[in-house]
């Protein structure tokens, strides 16, 4: 039987959800319970000089700030930490003589893979066990990643990993991969296996890889409670509990389950991850999970239509992620569709130098109803809903730029709806313009309730009276007037929103006079504060 390790990278894939701020008794505490537990390899965090280094965090700029963390002796483990190719330089390491850490993981792109080799030889030389890391390790056809082998072997690392950063890879696939390193590799290195969880095969390809004939040691990554960006990783608790009833480890789980239950279940509730439909095309597209991330935040986007942006990206842009090209993307597919204004000018007829009621699904719109109802029933006003039919009182018009939101109104509700040109539909009473209606305050840029008041300014509203737009809250049942809109989202997507908000508000009010009835954050705003 082959010599299986474990290497659990919680504090340093695992910060991927939380900013790494673990917090300094955290991260004694789950060392501590993995050194309990018998697992192999500790992964500490990153070394990078990307940032500063803030107490509690599992971003170091100087292997010196590990000391104080790790247990200086007592411990069969091997403490590690990871740098990023181009995110730290062998001049700023110690001697390993001089530090707690003993081994280095070096992770890099294949268009880096010479310059990172030569990172990986000055660490070596400075006494320190080395892992090779060769992320999208299916980006390499099969002569390229032969080759990188050779370079390997030339290097002497202490391992050699086959890294699925994308979460794509197949059972196929590892067994290919694995073939030509078995084959090639030099018999004193070892072979690492790290994976991502989007397609659900972290833990069955791990299986798989500890059920392989090999003359080499095999070192699998993975995280306490699978911890990590987007779909998460391969669970420690699950895969050492694999090995102890089928290949004779002798791990205990009582730690492990610690840690989870008193630490990581509330980095859990604040900053969910695991398997997800956008995780997932992320992986069928071999994209970097941020895309997929990106796509979902902004909760307008059908499964469907998340699948289409992916088809339409750039091979060359999939591997890292680019904020810029996937923006762009996003608003040129959100715009690529026809408008249907033959009732604009009616439409402008209706509205221009009236007073129109905006009802924005927030929860104050059926808390603060009777607030409202006075507004809805003046048949001097002109009303509009947002994304919603409001459940208290019939509006003029329901104002829709959600694809989501759209497929969920009934279809009897057509002939009463704005919609914007990103939505593929023709049974309503407008489409308009999406592109013309956007604006650039990050966050915010296509938010719904920004939308519609450019539009009504557009067409030429004389006043305001807005309702139900309370702002965001980290806590999703208090934002919404039905579960049914509810969606969820990190705390700082949220803070971007209600700031961008604020802002457009502010701009808004020097256009057009705005009076919000039910309370809200943005109601200071309008008035010109800041």
């Amino acid at each position: 039987m082959s010599e299986i390790k474990v290497l659990d990278c919680t504090l340093r894939d695992g910060g991927y959800c939380n900013k790494w701020e673990f917090g300094k008794e955290n991260i004694k505490k789950i060392i501590s319970g993995l050194c309990e537990s018998g697992i192999e390899f500790i992964e500490c965090g990153f070394l990078t000089n990307r940032q500063e280094h803030r107490d509690g965090s599992t971003l170091f700029t100087n292997a010196a700030q590990l000391s104080e963390l790790i247990p200086q002796s007592g411990r069969k483990q091997m403490p590690v930490c990871m740098i990023n190719y181009g995110e730290y330089s062998a001049d700023d390491l110690p001697e390993c003589s001089e530090t707690v850490l003993e081994g280095i993981r070096v992770a890099f792109h294949k268009k880096d893979m010479i310059p990172a080799l030569e990172l990986c030889r000055q660490i070596k030389a400075k006494g320190y066990k080395i892992f090779v890391q060769a992320m999208v390790s299916l980006n390499y056809n099969d002569r390229e990643f032969l080759e990188l082998i050779e370079r390997v072997n030339e290097l002497e690392p202490y391992c050699f990993y086959i890294v699925d950063s994308f979460g794509v890879m197949k059972k196929k696939d590892l067994i290919r991969l694995f073939s030509l390193v078995e084959n090639d590799l030099s018999k004193d290195i070892g072979i690492g296996f790290h994976s991502h969880n989007n397609m659900q095969l972290s833990y069955s390809n791990a299986q798989t890889l500890a059920d392989m004939q090999t003359s080499h040691f095999l070192i699998i990554d993975s995280c306490i409670f699978g911890m990590g960006r987007g779909a998460g990783n391969l669970n420690t608790e699950l895969f050492v509990e694999y090995l102890n009833d089928n290949l004779g480890g002798n791990y205990s789980l009582k730690p492990l389950l610690v840690i989870i239950d008193e630490i990581l279940n509330t980095f859990y509730q604040r900053s969910y991850w695991g398997y997800s439909l956008p995780n997932y095309l992320s992986a069928k597209h071999n994209a970097h999970p941020n895309y997929a991330a990106y796509l979902d935040s902004k909760n307008t986007l059908t499964v469907e239509a998340m699948d289409d942006i992916f088809s339409l990206m750039d091979d060359s842009e999939r591997s890292s992620f680019n904020r810029e090209y996937i923006e762009k993307l996003y608003t040129e597919y959100m715009e690529n569709g026809s408008v249907q204004e033959q009732h604009l000018a009616e439409l402008s007829e209706r509205i221009k130098g009236k007073g129109v009621l905006i009802i924005a699904p927030g929860r104050s719109s059926v808390a603060e109803k009777d607030r409202i109802l006075p507004y809805a029933e003046n048949s001097e006003l002109f009303s509009v809903s947002i994304n919603h039919r409001y459940s208290a009182a019939e509006t003029d018009m329901i104002f829709v730029s959600n694809l989501r939101r759209f497929h969920e109104l009934d279809s009897s509700l057509h002939s009463k709806c704005i919609i914007t040109s990103n939505i593929p539909a023709s049974d309503v009473y407008l489409k308009t313009s999406y592109g013309e209606l956007l604006n650039d305050v990050s966050g915010v840029h296509d938010n719904a309730g920004m939308m519609l008041i450019r539009f009504l300014i557009k067409m030429g509203a004389a006043k305001l009276f807005i309702c139900g737009m309370d702002g965001y809250s980290a806590d999703p049942s208090q934002n919404y007037s039905s579960e049914d809109l509810n969606f969820y989202t990190r705390r700082a997507a949220m803070e971007q929103m209600n700031e961008g908000i604020g802002r457009m508000i502010k701009r808004f009010s020097e256009e057009i006079e705005l009076e919000f009835i039910t309370d809200s954050r943005f109601a200071k705003f309008s008035t010109g504060e800041m």
